[in-house]
């Protein structure tokens, strides 16, 4: 059951709106023109077994974004009051439609210094960082010096439970000793990755809950080992990648740990509400994307005489799509705005929503996409390949589907159930 919490303004604000124009201006000018060109770049590195260099066209980019004033749009307003640290001042509400815009090429929010893992990082830095910590590594982050990566998932267990998390966090004298084996690690394949935000259990007596904490790894200490890429059903995702990696007798000081010891559920709750939203608000910007190839699609090829726009088929699958994307929109925006002003355990029931109607809904569109172009949708002269992938993906990543439909049965129960005594 969703609570009651006032009446929502869906109109965007002046400065959205504003810095909505100007990042459709930039994509015009410069990332619609190297899409194809990044996808070829990419390919060359691979054949010439250079596959991890980072892109010259992102980094060549990224000072561009940053003079047009589109840097850092994505850390939230609230954070900024409570750390200090300011990015754009936007509040995750208005951060929603340049997020979206974003979503329409696939690598695009690097260049703007707004892309995962580093994000989400970043947030938890700002939110949990010590003074040292922040000025080690998120600054050099906020300045796209750096990139980071987040390793929590591990192969043995079933990480859609946290607390199943098996990688050991020993404190010895002044430093912590680690252990364990993750993967889809994301970021871990940059060459510009400088650390690791590490989960893993401190004390495995403690409660279920508070037996876990995270800790900052430089990408450089001795005893890491990264096994192999992971490709994400097919894509390599090079230059960024999904690593496999084994921490052995991995040790760091002891002020690396973040918050404290047995804080790292609390950290990773803090740090998931936002980063599963911006995968929902890139993911309708695939989706509203899509719908628009899809159209261009129609309305100029023929087929049996007549152009295939006018096949009632697609009357139903254009008016769906429009449909569905309309609706997930709103929903992103009421848990955006329910974060802005209540925070993100109020808002957990409609971060869980969405997490679930936005993949779904975005691989229903980018299938819809694909059927109408034919041969040529599932070649690489259209992004839907690379969209099928990442929406298909986040309907695991950041905690499935079940996990959030879970939670939200459990909230709309919860009134109905006896009274625990």
């Amino acid at each position: 059951m969703l609570p009651r919490l006032g009446r929502m303004d869906f109109n965007h604000s002046p400065r959205t709106l504003e810095l909505r124009t100007r990042l459709r201006q930039f994509m015009d000018s410069h990332i619609y023109p190297a899409e194809k060109d990044f996808y070829q770049e990419v390919r060359t590195n691979a054949e010439a077994g250079k596959a991890w260099t980072p892109s010259v066209i992102i980094e060549n980019l990224k000072p561009k974004a940053r003079e047009a004033g589109l840097w850092n749009l994505f850390l939230p307003l609230h954070t900024s009051e409570k750390s200090g640290v300011m990015g754009a001042g936007l509040t995750n509400q208005e951060y929603a439609p340049l997020a979206e815009e974003m979503g329409k090429v696939s690598w695009c929010s690097e260049v703007f210094n707004c892309s995962a893992p580093d994000t989400g990082n970043m947030e938890t830095l700002a939110l949990y960082g010590t003074p040292e910590q922040k000025a080690q590594w998120l600054m050099p982050l906020m300045e796209g010096r750096i990139r980071s990566a987040f390793a929590m998932t591990e192969p043995e267990v079933a990480s859609s439970d946290a607390t199943n998390i098996c990688t050991s966090i020993v404190r010895d004298g002044d430093d912590y000793v680690i252990n364990g084996r993750k993967w889809w690690t994301s970021g871990a394949g940059n060459p510009h990755c400088r650390v690791y935000i590490t989960m893993g259990k401190s004390n495995p007596d403690a409660p279920r809950h508070a037996q876990q904490s995270m800790i900052l790894v430089p990408a450089s200490t001795p005893g890491i080992q990264v096994v192999r890429h992971l490709d994400v059903l097919g894509f390599s995702d090079a230059p960024h990648g999904h690593m496999e990696i084994e921490f052995k007798d991995v040790r760091v000081p002891a002020a690396n740990i973040l918050l404290g010891e047995g804080r790292g559920f609390e950290i990773a709750q803090g740090r998931l509400g936002p980063g599963r939203i911006h995968h929902c608000m890139r993911l309708i910007g695939i989706a509203e994307r899509c719908l628009e190839l899809m159209c261009r699609r129609l309305t100029s090829r023929v087929a049996f005489g007549k152009p295939i726009a006018s096949q009632g088929v697609w009357h139903e699958r254009i008016a769906e799509a429009r449909s569905r994307i309309e609706m997930a929109r709103l929903l992103t925006l009421r848990a955006a705005w329910t974060m802005d002003l209540h925070g993100n355990k109020v808002a957990k029931n409609d971060i869980a929503l969405i997490k679930v109607v936005a993949p779904n809904m975005a691989q229903q569109v980018i299938d819809w996409a694909i059927q109408a172009h034919g041969g040529a949708g599932v070649s690489q002269d259209f992004p839907f390949a690379k969209f099928l992938a990442s929406a298909r993906t986040l309907r695991i990543a950041d905690g499935p589907d079940e996990v959030h439909r879970n939670a939200v049965a459990k909230n709309e129960l919860a009134p109905y159930l006896p009274a625990k005594k």
